[in-house]
């Protein structure tokens, strides 16, 4: 038996580099999955590479710092599938590369809003239903950078840290009803988001940047985002059922503490 069978499974930033290979793991394990994301042509794209149907599958156009709109895509899952075995908070941006005394309050309510609100949004909408159920996985997606501090990237950095907290608070809060909370931290992961930052943080030299970033790594490599996606269905599975308020690095030895 497939591990997701019969399970329904939200993933926020579906359209992105990981959220697009968490997709596809889960649904390849049979779990039916709802695939959110601001650009909702993105994720009709991916619902269709995929293969998914409407049997199988749902798409929901959100902003995840709009707290309407994070309640509507938990209602519209709940109205389709009836419950939410896991959730897959995942949705986040990079932001701007500037030093600390260059940040605007604009840059600060657009990196804060999707990375923080939107994932407390999502716990906020979410736990009572899997607290409800007895039952459920969240994966909320951080970083490396929420373990560390990055020059120039302040606000990303901070973001993350902010979602490693929200971590521990729902995981301790959720925990009495069988509910699990943990985090992944990426590494540099092969995605869209990495093009960004190397050409945010070297304007002109992104190759060179791409370079240092994979010297940096002990294995000397980035990783793949379905690595990432690896990680987060084993958390959501029942093979994680004792395993919560954790964080697992996926980087390949690069946070080494």
């Amino acid at each position: 038996m497939a591990r997701f069978e019969g399970k329904t499974v939200i993933v926020t930033g579906a359209a992105g580099g990981i959220g697009k290979e968490v997709v596809r793991k889960l649904a390849n394990e049979q779990a039916k999955v709802v695939l959110v994301d601001l650009n909702e042509d993105a994720i009709k794209a991916v619902q269709a590479e995929l293969g998914l149907t409407e049997e199988n599958s749902l798409v929901v156009k959100a902003d995840v710092s709009n707290e309407e709109n994070v309640k509507n895509y938990v209602e519209q899952t709940i109205s389709k599938f009836g419950r939410i075995d896991g959730f897959v908070n995942n949705a986040g941006v990079e932001g701007p590369a500037k030093p600390l005394e260059e940040v605007t309050e604009k840059d600060f309510d657009f990196v804060y809003g999707i990375n923080v609100k939107g994932v407390l949004f999502g716990l906020k909408y979410v736990l009572p239903i899997m607290k409800g159920q007895k039952s459920g996985a969240i994966v909320n997606t951080a970083s490396v950078a929420g373990l560390i501090g990055s020059p120039s990237m302040v606000l990303y950095n901070s973001s993350k840290h902010a979602v490693m907290g929200i971590n521990k608070v729902a995981a301790l809060e959720a925990a009495a009803f069988n509910v699990r909370v943990n985090t992944v931290n990426p590494g540099v992961i092969n995605t869209q988001m990495m093009r960004k930052i190397e050409a945010n943080v070297a304007p002109g030299a992104a190759e060179a940047a791409q370079a240092a970033y994979n010297d940096a790594v002990p294995m000397k490599r980035y990783g793949e985002p379905e690595e990432v996606a690896n990680v987060i269905a084993f958390l959501l599975s029942d093979e994680a059922s004792y395993v919560s308020s954790s964080s697992f690095t996926i980087d390949g030895a690069l946070y080494n503490v």
